[in-house]
């Protein structure tokens, strides 16, 4: 990985917008068109595309784990793509909510939705197994968005207890989520999401 792209993504990892903005000028483009190569729609190539990297936002704190951000975007993107499909096609209702909402143009596909209820749903089922301090650092941060120095002032912790509480705890989340056969770019690309 070439220093100036490790760089990026260290600050990324520590919350610094202005890089996440910087990573997203980057790639946004190149990932939008993958998307609609595959899905052969406009929106739902966007709705794909703003997906990852919201949640790639959300998941920040593992961003160091990826090693080529193009091969990366490139897995997480064709396998939106593939999702959005396989749900779509088992589901002639689904299909047509999918269609009207993008006849319309508003929110989020409900395949997407779906697909991340699913996500979710193991994403809890692994922090219910975390210790009741962890959970509850956990909890501030991704569901309350707090940030480190937030959590530490209101549990009255130190910032590097916080920060201890969140590694240890995106860890076994981890070790979990491999445990049950989700992928660590699946965990990267949804981690945590509100």
């Amino acid at each position: 990985m070439q220093d100036d792209q490790y760089t990026l993504l260290k600050k990324i990892a520590e919350g610094d917008e202005p890089s996440f903005r910087i990573l997203f000028d980057r790639y946004h483009k190149k990932v939008f068109a993958h998307l609609f190569g595959i899905t052969k729609s406009k929106e739902v190539a966007e709705e794909l595309m703003m997906d990852i990297f919201v949640k790639l936002w959300a998941g920040r704190e593992l961003i160091l784990d990826i090693r080529d951000m193009d091969a990366f975007l490139k897995k997480v993107g064709y396998n939106k793509s593939m999702d959005f499909f396989r749900i779509a096609a088992r589901n002639a209702k689904l299909q047509k909510a999918i269609e009207r909402e993008m006849e319309q143009g508003t929110g989020i596909p409900a395949d997407v939705r779906l697909h991340d209820l699913e996500l979710k749903e193991i994403l809890r089922n692994a922090a219910r197994q975390l210790s009741p301090q962890r959970r509850l650092v956990f909890t501030l941060s991704r569901e309350e968005g707090l940030t480190h120095d937030e959590i530490a002032q209101k549990l009255n912790l130190s910032r590097h207890t916080v920060k201890n509480h969140m590694i240890e705890a995106i860890k076994s989340i981890k070790k979990h989520l491999r445990a049950n056969d989700v992928e660590t770019y699946v965990l990267v690309a949804v981690f945590l999401t509100k």
